[in-house]
């Protein structure tokens, strides 16, 4: 009997997990899929194109262009290396608004989505507090603002649950008063590997859909609601118990040897079929006695106000050309 396996899906919200499901390293290149992997000083970067509907399919991304940040060592809490991967995150994002044409007199509102009451799910407001917002000097004052400002505006809508409000329908609002030329939305995400939970950042042109991470589907931000571009940043804060069963159920094939004899007689019929099928059981088992619960590390409280400062540094530097890069750390809200 074939299993259906697309309602047990692997849910992740990083471009580079899809395409490790959709084939990883070594693996016949995808048609109209567009990849770079570079290496600098710890920080891994992968810049993905998805160029064509075909390649969408494939890996099951929409349309768009993809920048990860990896970086393992974030995890040990070195302020060198988090104003490193500062410094790393504006370049590329500078790179992002010159790919789409923001120059650097556009004005930009900064989204942070989130609940501010969850820890692994106040990313997006922790930044608000901490980018510099600039509107009000040109509203009131713009003959007393220093040249490499340009207009910034940041808002945390929160969540559907405090407010009754759909994040975007609180945007859509201040769009239409404010009239910015760029949006940016900041969101936790979920991840497949924990490796990456807490490790990784996630640029994206595509928008962004509150609360897709744990299973909600919600009204998005994005150029087609809106009317205006919208690059999306996100963090993995969180990861599905079944992905970590499944994780573990894989270590321990790999710590016991996956030729070995042994194997087979301690694993069973684990050791025999795909993954996909492993985490199909694995949610089977889990979901009906509600044990496929939404995990984060216990070290998340340090982390999220640690990434929030990273994300938001980056911000200042790439949109304020009289921020110096160098010392993105600077800036205290």
């Amino acid at each position: 009997m074939d299993l259906d396996l697309q309602k047990y899906s692997v849910r992740t919200d990083l471009a580079v997990e899809s395409r490790e499901l959709a084939g990883g390293a070594g693996s016949p290149a995808i048609p109209g899929l567009l990849e770079d992997v570079v290496q600098e000083d710890g920080i891994k970067i992968t810049r993905l194109d998805v160029e064509n509907e075909a390649a969408s399919q494939k890996i099951g991304r929409v349309k768009g262009h993809y920048v990860t940040l990896e970086v393992p060592d974030l995890r040990k809490g070195d302020t060198e290396l988090q104003d490193q991967v500062s410094v790393v995150f504006a370049r590329e994002f500078e790179a992002f608004m010159s790919r789409i044409g923001i120059g650097p007199k556009a004005s930009v509102l900064i989204v942070g989505l989130g609940n501010w009451n969850v820890t692994p799910d106040s990313l997006g407001p922790l930044v608000v507090e901490n980018v510099m917002v600039t509107r009000q000097f040109f509203e009131l004052m713009p003959d007393r603002v220093a040249p490499g400002y340009r207009q910034v505006s940041a808002v945390a809508p929160g969540v559907l649950g405090l407010t009754g409000i759909e994040s975007s329908e609180t945007v859509q609002g201040i769009v239409e008063q404010t009239r910015p030329d760029l949006i940016i939305a900041i969101d936790a995400l979920a991840s497949r590997s924990l490796e990456r939970v807490n490790t990784t950042i996630q640029i994206a042109d595509i928008g962004i859909h509150p609360g897709s991470g744990v299973g909600n589907k919600r009204k998005g931000l994005t150029q087609d609601i809106l009317g205006v571009p919208c690059i999306a940043i996100g963090v993995p804060t969180v990861c599905y118990a079944s992905t970590i069963v499944n994780n573990a159920i894989e270590m321990m094939k790999s710590h016991f040897g996956e030729g070995a004899p042994e194997t087979g007689k301690i694993m069973g019929m684990l050791h025999d079929i795909s993954e996909a099928e492993r985490l199909a059981l694995v949610k089977e088992v889990l979901e009906p006695l509600g044990h496929d619960l939404i995990v984060t590390p216990k070290e998340i409280d340090e982390f999220i106000e640690d990434i929030a400062n990273i994300v938001a540094s980056g911000l200042n530097a790439a949109l304020h050309e009289a921020v110096d890069p160098g010392n993105v750390g600077a800036y205290t809200h």
